[in-house]
């Protein structure tokens, strides 16, 4: 996660991370999204509504479904890290502002920052 805030232009910047099962991360998507079944991430804003300034470095916290990046892993022929990093990366994409439900537009941008994000990951 650190490379990749450095990579983003946020190196002192803090994000929590949370790993669960399915279980958790759909009550999590039913009672904060309002929507049904578990999910694979599910990004929390620390720097948005009355409060959000209060700690301008805290950009929020990240959830990820193990369960659901474990299936999807298998789906997509990949390991679970490759998911996990994959779900990590786009979690933090929505914490800094980016979002693929607005229009086609800015989820093919959003793509793209994953897949580059992805690829320095991949050189480490």
């Amino acid at each position: 996660m650190k490379r990749i805030l450095r990579d983003l232009g946020c190196p002192d910047y803090e994000v929590s991370i949370l790993l669960v099962d399915n279980v958790r991360i759909e009550k999590m998507n039913r009672k904060y999204l309002g929507k049904s079944g578990p999910t694979n991430v599910i990004s929390f804003s620390m720097t948005e509504g009355e409060f959000g300034g209060i700690n301008p470095h805290l950009l929020g916290d990240v959830v990820v479904s193990v369960e659901t990046a474990k299936r999807q892993a298998l789906e997509s022929k990949v390991s679970l890290g490759e998911m996990v990093d994959f779900l990590l990366i786009h979690g933090l994409l929505h914490l800094v502002g980016y979002d693929h439900e607005r229009s086609s537009s800015e989820a093919e941008i959003m793509e793209a920052k994953e897949e580059e994000l992805l690829k320095k990951l991949s050189k480490i």
